[in-house]
């Protein structure tokens, strides 16, 4: 390469290794000897460029080392082509299959995925939510730490920032919302037990400062409520929905004093762990005690036995939201939508009728 600012002089065919320097469109363009646009154009993979011009400017600017600059580009079109994601938790199956999700329908759809996670921690949240929109994304879907209001989110609205709800919902925001019916997902799993002959049934993960929580809580106790059984306290763990404080939730409801013989769990996670904390009593789910999860991530099918749970088609779910979040992208005026799957109970081997 010269020195004195002219473009590279190139021998031969190709490159042999990268050109040093940042090379730019108007570089390949008087290398090719063609305009900048028709270069643009082609690495766009435009159809308004021949096959043959498209194919050796892609080559060319492969040999030569080019780099999309992303930044200039979002400038001139006010697009960054980014999707944030703000999630409480990435640790669980569950999310993680969300957001393989909302990546490959972005993908899709010529958009990149900026992740944050705060935890169930308000403050935390509010920091990963301010960095997030310092990158520009073009947009956000969200999934509330526990806790959260409508306050939360108002920079984000004042900024007019398009946003979907995923999974957990703010009924404050009139945001779009992509979610599963939990309530009905907790009355499926109840019904399930009752119909086995279980009738002291606890529930565990009981958190209603979250709305999953609350609606399957919700479920739980209105099915209790039409067999004509009666809510007892002690057979409810309330915590987040993590494995430990699922081991520490079934050791607590089998000291109650009236043990129960099953347990609906607020997801997949509570229920591994509650498997483990009978374990530890020297019991078996299936055996001699019974267990419903949330969720039916990958691993449920995976355990020994394998776990009886909701499905909440989280595949679906996230596509929907990434969908979702595109449209709203689009016609920011449009109205909100609200998308409420269907879950369904899966039977395998952690329920049975109390021995």
């Amino acid at each position: 390469m010269t020195t004195n600012g002219h473009p590279p002089q190139i021998a031969g065919v190709g490159f042999a290794t990268p050109v040093r320097g940042r090379v730019t469109l108007q570089i390949i363009a008087e290398h090719m000897a063609v305009s900048t646009a028709t270069v643009s154009l082609a690495l766009r993979d435009s159809p308004l460029v021949a096959d043959a011009t498209r194919a050796r400017v892609q080559q060319i600017a492969r040999e030569m080392g080019y780099s999309y600059n992303r930044s200039a580009a979002s400038l001139r079109t006010d697009r960054t082509n980014i999707l944030a994601v703000g999630f409480h938790d990435i640790t669980n199956p569950y999310f993680a299959e969300l957001l393989a999700a909302i990546e490959e329908t972005a993908a899709a759809h010529g958009r990149s995925i900026l992740l944050g996670t705060y935890a169930e921690n308000l403050e935390r949240q509010q920091r990963v939510l301010s960095t997030l929109k310092e990158y520009r994304p073009d947009g956000m879907i969200i999934c509330a730490a526990g806790g959260s209001s409508a306050a939360d989110f108002s920079r984000l609205i004042a900024a007019a920032v398009p946003m979907v709800q995923l999974s957990r919902e703010i009924p404050e925001l009139d945001l779009d919302f992509v979610g599963s019916d939990d309530r009905h997902g907790a009355i499926l799993a109840m019904e399930h037990l009752i119909g086995l002959g279980h009738r002291r049934i606890a529930f565990l993960g009981e958190s209603r400062v979250i709305s999953t929580g609350r609606n399957r809580y919700s479920g739980y106790c209105e099915s209790l409520a039409k067999h004509g059984f009666g809510l007892d306290p002690a057979l409810v763990h309330s915590a987040y929905g993590t494995r430990e404080n699922g081991l520490k939730g079934i050791q607590q409801v089998l000291d109650a004093a009236d043990p129960p013989t099953a347990a609906v769990c607020f997801n997949d996670l509570t229920a591994f762990g509650a498997m483990l904390g009978l374990r530890h009593r020297g019991r078996e789910a299936g055996v001699d005690f019974s267990i419903v999860g949330c969720d039916d991530v990958q691993e449920a099918a995976q355990w020994f036995p394998a776990l009886t749970t909701i499905k909440n088609f989280q595949e679906e779910m996230g596509r929907k939201s990434a969908e979702f979040l595109i449209q709203r992208i689009a016609d920011p005026s449009a109205p909100p939508r609200r998308l409420m799957l269907t879950p369904e109970l899966v039977v395998r081997g952690t329920t049975a009728p109390p021995r």
